[in-house]
């Protein structure tokens, strides 16, 4: 959101809780309220109470991050339940507001890896966005079904409506944590050691939001390495020894394939831990 701001673009945050940093105007909302949705897209966007001009305008586009953002945080139904509801309402007040442009928050959890019961091998590396899907947990199966439900709303309108499976976002203080992460490789184990530094997240909304035509898309967001030390090739040797890799793999490659992300929308990394963390 600070990078649309900066950007020059009028932002509206739609939230239950107030933004921490106060970047632009939250108006409290619960997304899992179609009338409250509906409602705040068809609201001012205006900053400030007092500014001259408070008549609603049409909202360009929608970036729809909002969620219980993992497992373990309230019960799985509800977990789930908020998850589709939320993003159903966001895209039906879209569609019926003329709102062309959405990018929705999907996840690498979608490849059924991150949240299993206990270890699974994924079918292949690197990740893509042709693999067969195929979660056991609530939060994952959430994001499938939105991912669903944003393919059918393209086809209802043929608005552009972007999925982005994010790998494991990093604000700047969590660079601080990987000392621990380093001693311990298998910590990161169970998200392929992707990662994604939040300010480069902001980039590829921009960018999404600044790309038209492209129709119904579903992109992995993540960085170009891995999170660890150790090369590609002695992680999956030591952590997933019988996974094939369908591609050549550079020494610290990531295991989250970005190729889609940089090729449609130009996407490229900004912040690599190598340069963040105190040696």
């Amino acid at each position: 959101m600070e990078d649309l701001v900066a950007h020059g673009y009028e932002v509206l945050n739609i939230d239950r809780v107030p933004m921490a940093k106060g970047t632009a105007r939250t108006l409290l909302t619960d997304l899992t309220d179609a009338g409250q949705v509906f409602n705040a897209l068809a609201s001012t966007t205006s900053p400030r109470e007092f500014d001259e001009d408070l008549e609603p305008h049409p909202v360009d586009a929608i970036v729809h991050f909002a969620a219980i953002p993992r497992i373990l945080v309230t019960t799985d139904n509800e977990v789930f339940r908020i998850n589709v509801m939320a993003t159903y309402n966001v895209l039906d007040a879209a569609s019926k507001l003329g709102i062309k442009k959405v990018i929705v928050a999907s996840s690498e959890t979608t490849y059924g890896v991150v949240f299993a019961h206990r270890h699974r091998n994924p079918e292949y590396f690197p990740l893509d966005e042709a693999y067969p899907v195929d979660p056991m947990d609530s939060y994952a199966m959430s994001k499938v079904i939105n991912e669903v439900t944003a393919k059918a709303f393209h086809a209802r309108t043929g608005a552009d409506i972007y999925c982005f499976r994010i790998g494991n976002v990093l604000d700047p203080v969590d660079y601080q944590k990987f000392p621990t992460w380093l001693k311990d490789p298998g910590l990161r184990k169970r998200i392929a050691w992707s990662y994604i530094d939040g300010r480069d997240l902001a980039t590829a909304c921009r960018l999404g939001i600044e790309k038209d035509g492209l129709g119904f898309e579903v992109m992995n967001v993540a960085a170009d390495d891995v999170s660890s030390d150790l090369p590609t090739a002695e992680l999956l040797k030591r952590f997933y020894p019988e996974v094939p890799v369908r591609k050549q793999l550079g020494e610290f490659e990531t295991l989250l394939s970005n190729e889609k992300l940089k090729r449609l929308l130009g996407w490229k990394q900004q912040y690599r831990w190598r340069d963040q963390v105190q040696k």
